[in-house]
């Protein structure tokens, strides 16, 4: 299969790329070419791993409002590889998958409560370029959420435009990981932030 990629996936070698292969079949079912793109400098693979297992060890923030916030922040990007891995993990952990599927098109959708859209709004206002949030949504969340999880919710979506902007950037796209836990997603977001279902 040739890559999709902008630059070409690699092998991953050595024990630490056995590693990475390992777990990522085992909580993945494969492994994604994006794991073989960053192997051309593995320190950065190896550090931005290291760091999402930080952030997702965090818990001042509701795990829902977490994923929502995180998966709009994506979609707004427009990365559909972390979309559909937020779609894996969000069954993978039980959390609420048909909001989930809801959350490209959470404007439109009827699915969520006010607190939830207020998280989205954040997150979307947060990555657009340059940032739009505004006095007023940073004042709402903290009156509803508190500092300690506002504060949360602010480096999770950060770490998420790094991490959908990198993907974007070098072309890793969607491999279907939704698919393998039967949750196809309802609607998606296209590169100019058009939803659609």
């Amino acid at each position: 299969m040739a890559s999709s990629t902008r630059v070409p996936a690699t092998e991953l070698t050595g024990i630490y790329g056995t590693l990475v292969k390992t777990i990522s079949r085992k909580v993945l079912g494969q492994v994604p070419e994006g794991a073989g793109v960053m192997w051309h400098y593995p320190a950065v693979l190896k550090d931005s791993m290291s760091f999402g297992r930080k952030v997702d060890s965090w818990n001042r923030l509701d795990r829902n409002l977490a994923t929502f916030a995180t998966m709009a922040a994506a979609a707004t990007i427009g990365c559909g590889f972390c979309l559909d891995l937020h779609y894996f993990m969000t069954h993978d952990r039980g959390l609420d998958e048909a909001k989930a599927r809801e959350v490209p098109r959470w404007r439109e959708s009827t699915a969520f409560t006010p607190l939830e859209r207020q998280v989205m709004e954040y997150a979307e206002a947060m990555s657009h370029t340059p940032p739009a949030v505004t006095d007023e949504m940073s004042a709402a969340l903290l009156d509803e959420l508190g500092a300690p999880a506002l504060v949360e919710l602010t480096g999770r979506i950060g770490m998420m435009n790094m991490t959908a902007r990198g993907n974007v950037a070098l072309g890793i796209r969607s491999q279907e990981f939704s698919a393998s836990c039967g949750l196809p997603p309802l609607a998606a977001r296209s590169a100019d932030g058009v939803a659609s279902a």
